[in-house]
């Protein structure tokens, strides 16, 4: 009797395991649906700015992105805008990150506002206001949100 329990027992903390190891991955995989263009997409479903998106140069982080695109904002000027990045990990998304803030830590006239969501980096020409600012933060962190939402309940079901 024994050693019934203690295969079942056995046999329960794997089953427990591979059920929790297949739902981090099938949440991962569902956040990795989120794109830059559907972040931009809901940019523009909330009345924000995110006009003539266009893919960024290699230059650009190109090695450690899975994504990237400039996009326009007209009310900051002709030419101004800023930048959204999906990254292929943290590490390098934060290293991103402090390159922006670097910059304009070292010269006021190169500040820029940066928010890092997911593996998301938004970049934001620095001359936007920041109440303006908070509303892109919060269209990424409602887009994110809802994935990762999304994905807890189809592992619920």
């Amino acid at each position: 009797m024994h050693r019934y329990v203690k295969k079942l027992s056995v046999f329960l903390i794997d089953t427990f395991l591979l059920f929790g190891l297949a739902s981090c991955d099938s949440i991962k995989s569902v956040n990795s649906n989120v794109t830059v263009g559907k972040v931009i997409e809901e940019f523009k479903a909330a009345g924000l700015e995110a006009e003539q998106p266009s893919d960024l140069p290699e230059k650009e982080f190109g090695n450690t992105r899975k994504e990237a695109k400039r996009i326009l904002v007209t009310a900051l000027g002709e030419d101004s805008g800023g930048r959204i990045f999906k990254f292929k990990n943290k590490e390098d998304l934060e290293q991103a990150k402090k390159y922006y803030d670097d910059l304009g830590n070292g010269n006021q006239m190169l500040f820029s506002h940066t928010y890092a969501k997911g593996n998301f980096l938004l970049q934001m020409n620095g001359d936007m206001e920041d109440a303006q600012f908070k509303k892109y933060k919060e269209v990424m962190d409602k887009v994110i949100k809802q994935v990762k939402e999304s994905a807890f309940i189809s592992q619920k079901i």
